[in-house]
């Protein structure tokens, strides 16, 4: 896996699983702390995710909730955004451009965030 670019635009590629979770959970956490508005996440290099890496990606997304971003997909390789509909994933994430996926995109209204119960 490879990670590369700053607080607002990152470009994931190569695999995302559990043998680099913490390191690419470091590298988001990181930038989503150092920036300001949405945090891009670019995926067109990304081969495969496994669920850990499926689960950095949700944990990254609540962080930038809770820092008053937003994280924003790009480039979602089509198995990929399938697995995000069969597990309602895409509903929560914000998903540029998300031709043919049924959930938030940049061209929708933002999402207010849920409150906690």
């Amino acid at each position: 896996m490879h990670i590369r670019g700053d607080h607002a635009e990152l470009v994931v590629g190569g695999r995302l699983d559990v043998r680099n979770a913490a390191d690419a959970r470091t590298v988001l956490h990181s930038a989503l702390d150092a920036g300001r508005g949405d945090l891009v996440l670019d995926l067109t290099e990304l081969d495969s995710w496994d669920a850990t890496g499926l689960g950095v990606i949700m944990g990254a997304h609540r962080r930038a909730g809770r820092t008053g971003r937003r994280l924003v997909l790009r480039g979602v390789p089509d198995r990929m955004q399938r697995l995000l509909v069969a597990t309602r994933l895409h509903r929560i994430l914000a998903i540029e451009g998300g031709e043919g996926v049924e959930g938030p995109c940049l061209d929708a209204a933002p999402q207010r965030p849920r409150p906690r119960v």
